[in-house]
């Protein structure tokens, strides 16, 4: 099973089928903070959609296409971050993430990703980290930019979310440029 610390409070293991209530209630609460950009909240309206969310990152992960973790601070679940859409061809993957209301703003997302992109590099051997946000998700995108990421660029109306298409900004980190000896405490605790 994976699982990382990451400080004294802080760490990183897959998600278990016990999570199931703890995650959901962290979405329902957090329910206005994350519509706006995230697609699946408005279809996470049960405890067992959250219970299927959690089954297919299991079968994802047994799969190697994806590694979907929780993120817990204090023992309690804060938010979820992955490496997902995994190309081993390619040596690839993109990470997404997000974090409850409640978390916002202590620095957990930024190190939480850190964690994230040395196992990509260094106990995955991938080459590339990709990190896709909605533009106008200003704490979102702060997350790459301060972990050191290239702003690659706008994909324009890349994400249909909830009637409307919104562009994209892409963020990459190539392995040669990403230092085993990176901080993983963030210069300004702010996230999405």
């Amino acid at each position: 099973m994976f699982q990382c610390r990451i400080d004294g409070e802080t760490e990183l293991r897959l998600l278990e089928a016990s999570d199931v209530h703890e995650i959901f209630e962290l979405i329902d609460s957090s329910r206005e903070h994350l519509r706006p950009w995230l697609p699946w909240v408005d279809v996470t309206v049960t405890p067992e959609d959250t219970a299927t969310f959690i089954r297919r990152s299991l079968e994802q992960h047994e799969k190697d296409e994806a590694i979907i973790l929780g993120l817990l601070y204090r023992g309690k679940i804060a938010g979820v971050v992955s490496l997902v859409t995994i190309d081993w061809e390619n040596e690839k993957a993109e990470i997404g993430y997000w974090i409850g209301t409640r978390y916002r703003g202590r620095g957990l997302m930024t190190r939480a990703c850190s964690t994230l992109v040395t196992t990509a590099f260094e106990d995955l051997g991938l080459h590339r980290v990709e990190i896709r946000v909605v533009t106008e998700n200003d704490r979102s995108r702060a997350i790459p930019e301060r972990l050191g990421f290239t702003r690659e660029g706008v994909l324009r109306q890349a994400a249909l979310l909830y009637d409307r298409y919104r562009d994209l900004e892409i963020y990459s980190m190539l392995k040669d440029e990403w230092p085993a000896t990176r901080p993983a405490e963030p210069q300004s605790p702010r996230d999405p």
